[in-house]
């Protein structure tokens, strides 16, 4: 198994992003969307964890076929997509990924969001990532990104980049709004989204 750890400054409390943090998601997943193409959400309901309480469950498909290099859609089957379940539990959220022709190999992510510079040790208390680990500060001010969204070797790292980015540059969309304001454009952008894709999911 491979551990990264990735620590992102923002100029926001935790507070702050946690609107910040919907509100992006939303948006951006309706934007790289297209008919056929982009982010299904296929279920977004309440989900009690008897060890982190309250949150929200999302399962969501996304489809990008076209958005991988073309050594990669010469030996995909043409219905691909990766199956993304996130359990949100702000301040700390669990996300996997699993890609639908390859159900062995998986992505699992867990974040937790600290008011502090990014100098947490050990910021999940875990003795799974005490040992040898690659730590990587993301800068969403001068870091690159890259001129295709797609790189093999950093595909999660990119991805992150881009999101902190945005949430940071829509800020002024989002600042004012409550978390009831954003789950409530977080539905509408679901419906949104799932009819560019031709879904059917509610």
């Amino acid at each position: 198994m491979l551990i990264k750890e990735y620590r992102i400054c923002m100029p926001l409390t935790t507070e702050e992003y946690r609107v910040g943090q919907l509100y992006t998601i939303s948006k951006h997943s309706h934007q790289e969307s297209e008919k056929g193409e982009g982010v299904e959400v296929v279920k977004n309901e309440p989900h009690e964890d008897p060890v982190h309480g309250p949150g929200q469950f999302t399962e969501k498909r996304v489809h990008l076929s076209s958005k991988l290099p073309s050594w990669a859609r010469a030996v995909t089957p043409r219905i691909f997509y990766i199956t993304e379940k996130a359990w949100n539990y702000y301040p700390y959220t669990i996300t996997e990924y699993r890609c639908s022709f390859l159900p062995k190999f998986s992505i699992y992510i867990e974040t937790k969001y600290e008011d502090n510079c990014g100098d947490s040790e050990n910021i999940f208390r875990s003795d799974k990532i005490l040992g040898d680990h690659e730590v990587s500060f993301l800068d969403i001010a001068f870091d690159e990104i890259p001129e295709r969204y797609y790189r093999s070797l950093e595909v999660i790292r990119d991805i992150l980049l881009i999101g902190h980015r945005q949430a940071f540059a829509w800020v002024d969309e989002w600042c004012d709004m409550s978390l009831e304001e954003v789950r409530a454009f977080e539905t509408q952008m679901q419906v949104a989204t799932n009819q560019k894709l031709g879904s059917q999911h509610p």
